[in-house]
């Protein structure tokens, strides 16, 4: 099986706060994971601090 987690950070990566923001993305889901089982077909959307859809992970084959 695979995680993959994808974030499109725009054109100009979070206003120039890329590591802030992939950092809070990151702890969010990090500890919001434990709700799932994890297995194939498993995903949700990941949105940014202002709730904009910016990306998505998947748990795959």
């Amino acid at each position: 099986m695979k995680f993959l987690l994808e974030v499109d950070m725009g054109e100009n990566a979070f206003e120039g706060k890329a590591a802030e923001e992939l950092g809070r993305i990151l702890r969010y889901w990090g500890g919001n994971l434990r709700h799932y089982a994890l297995t194939p077909g498993d995903g949700e959307s990941v949105h940014d601090s202002a709730y904009r859809e910016v990306g998505r992970w998947t748990v795959t084959e």
